[in-house]
């Protein structure tokens, strides 16, 4: 089963029929979200990131702005580590 085929069954049984299926970017987006979470904050971040890009989302902002907006977040996290641990 592909991810893609799993948001789907997961659409299903949460039974979110007014919103649009996701697509295969959109899943890869929120993946590259969640590396970006765990590699740069905490492994643990990746669920927490993408949960709150979820909230963000059902409360209207735009997905890829969001994830972008969190993605680099992360990043900017992972180089203010690197800037203090010197």
């Amino acid at each position: 089963m592909t991810l893609v085929e799993w948001a789907g069954l997961v659409f299903e049984e949460l039974d979110l029929s007014g919103s649009e299926p996701l697509q295969k970017a959109d899943v890869d987006r929120i993946l590259d979200l969640a590396r970006d979470a765990a590699h740069s904050v905490a492994r643990p971040a990746a669920p927490l990131t993408t949960y709150l890009l979820g909230v963000a989302v059902g409360r209207g902002a735009d997905p890829v702005e969001a994830a972008a907006v969190l993605s680099r977040l992360s990043l900017a996290h992972a180089e203010g580590e690197g800037d203090t641990a010197g």
